[in-house]
């Protein structure tokens, strides 16, 4: 039996009085947001898990260290696999003419966290007290200066390179060398590399590893083990997938489980 998501709320701030609208949510595994838009532009933000949000032609999955902004009144969708603490600002039109105009991923400031800490802690919604508009004022300029980055894990929109992606994806503990996925869809090896850093910015190892990451961090929200996450993803030894997760987390697997994952709340 085909199992079916959970449904997530879709937040109406459409008639919000004030600038800025935080949301503080826990969704279960298995949850998604379908395709809609809102007049004000977001952030959305992981604190504990990882979260998908899909646009028109990008699929956008971030780790907790990331968010994901969406400009105004463009359509998107979110999934989530694994249990999350979300947290999302939202800004008015007004002020989203400063931010990206397109979706894109920033990296989350310890500056940016503390607020949404501090919001979450105390259940403000929206910031009425001039200190409060302060600190709202503060995260605002902060994700004003955060440099733009391509999504964490990015998708392709050459039909070929899309299904190595999937086939990557779906697979992950697949060791099939570059010649070999390239063959697969009847590439050359350079032509597939050449498309690969056109398309996502980088190698398709890299684009593996942090397949791999992101899959580790489902792994780790939902309670399993290193080692059978290690097995799980297809490395020979826990050791070289502890190696992998520290290159990418800057910490360990355990360590990440402790600070990231709500199972460890």
């Amino acid at each position: 039996m085909q199992r079916r998501n959970q449904l997530m709320p879709v937040q109406d701030v459409e008639d919000v009085q004030g600038d800025y609208f935080f949301r503080y949510d826990e969704f279960g595994a298995h949850t998604e947001a379908p395709p809609h838009s809102h007049s004000w532009g977001h952030l959305n933000y992981a604190l504990h898990g990882s979260m998908r949000m899909d646009t028109e032609h990008l699929r956008w999955v971030s780790p907790p260290q990331y968010g994901i902004w969406i400009p105004p009144n463009m359509v998107h969708s979110c999934y989530v696999r694994q249990a999350v603490v979300y947290r999302a600002v939202y800004l008015t039109p007004a002020l989203s003419q400063t931010m990206p105009a397109k979706a894109c991923s920033l990296r989350m400031s310890p500056i940016v966290k503390a607020i949404l800490a501090d919001f979450a802690a105390r259940n403000l919604h929206i910031p009425r007290s001039e200190a409060d508009l302060r600190l709202a004022r503060v995260l605002y300029d902060q994700l004003q200066a955060t440099p733009v980055e391509r999504g964490y894990l990015p998708a392709a929109q050459l039909p070929a390179l899309a299904q190595v992606l999937d086939a990557m994806y779906a697979a992950p503990d697949d060791h099939r060398s570059l010649a070999e996925w390239a063959s697969s869809v009847h590439m050359t090896e350079r032509t597939l590399a050449r498309h690969c850093q056109r398309e996502l910015g980088m190698s398709l190892g890299e684009w593996r590893q942090r397949m791999r990451y992101l899959q580790a961090i489902d792994g780790l929200q939902a309670g399993h083990s290193v080692q059978q996450i290690a097995f799980d993803l297809g490395y020979g030894t826990p050791s070289a997938f502890i190696a992998m997760f520290q290159r990418e987390a800057h910490m360990s697997p355990e360590q990440f489980r402790r600070e990231f994952c709500a199972s460890a709340l």
